[in-house]
């Protein structure tokens, strides 16, 4: 496991104009072929330029994010990094470019893509699954040893289970990873037969029972459920019979002519 190197020596040089237009005046400069973008840095007063589509596309193949190219507005050449590419989400196009001034004498932190690379013997010989859990790694270095890559060599994996950690990579006098040493890059595991035959849901059968009956668990006393309907049904009578005995008998009168 090494880093690659980047593709080419030379250095990547890049025409940029200043520009004065924004927002929707933008589409001016994209229908004449060119691309507006950024330059930013720290102890650097950030420009808006624009470039040539063509130029950056070509030198974009070769620099990615990790090389270095040198941005040339005016009578000025700016050592940049791409630190980041926007496109339209339906046609690809490029939209705008955002460049990030180094100072080539002051290491960076910047991201750089994982490579696999090799054979497994787990996977070929023993039907393991191999998974890529990261696809970057965190890497500082001065901006000219930045790696193009850093390469990951499964060959090391041999069993079902076995994993690669960032504590693994080989060390390198040119840069450092900056990463927790055992976060996992890369692992195998036990491939999973999948089954042929749809899984359906079936609905369980309703289960009919005699009745449960009295004196059995789960079953409520008949003398509770009895006494309750008699109490509902006594209840109205009581209050007749209350209403019978507050009724009061009429009075005897004496027979007319008589007195007592």
């Amino acid at each position: 496991m090494a880093a690659q190197s980047k593709h080419t020596a030379v250095k990547l040089h890049l025409d940029a104009e200043a520009r004065t237009l924004f927002g929707k005046k933008l589409k001016k400069f994209r229908h004449q072929g060119k691309v507006p973008a950024n330059v930013f840095g720290p102890k650097f007063k950030s420009q808006s330029v624009t470039v040539e589509l063509k130029d950056f596309s070509k030198t974009y193949r070769v620099a990615e994010e990790t090389g270095i190219i040198y941005l040339k507005v005016g009578k000025e050449e700016i050592p940049v990094l791409v630190r980041d590419v926007q496109r339209h989400p339906v046609n690809n196009k490029l939209l705008h470019v955002d460049f990030r001034k180094v100072d080539l004498t002051q290491k960076i932190e910047t991201e750089v893509p994982v490579k696999v690379v090799g054979e497994s013997e787990a996977v070929t010989q023993k039907s393991g699954v191999l998974l890529t859990l990261s696809n970057i790694v965190r890497v500082e270095a001065l901006p000219a040893e930045i790696p193009h890559e850093v390469e990951v060599d499964i060959a090391a994996l041999k069993e079902i289970g076995n994993e690669i950690k960032v504590s693994d990579l080989p060390k390198s006098d040119k840069y450092t990873v900056k990463e927790e040493a055992d976060k996992v890059l890369v692992s195998v595991i036990a491939h999973k037969e999948e089954s042929l035959v749809a899984e359906t849901a079936v609905a369980e059968p309703e289960v009919i029972t005699e009745a449960v009956k009295e004196g059995e668990e789960g079953a409520a006393p008949e003398t509770e459920v009895a006494e309750g309907k008699d109490a509902k049904q006594a209840a109205p009578a009581e209050k007749g019979d209350k209403g019978e005995k507050k009724e009061k008998q009429p009075e005897a009168k004496p027979p007319a002519g008589k007195k007592e």
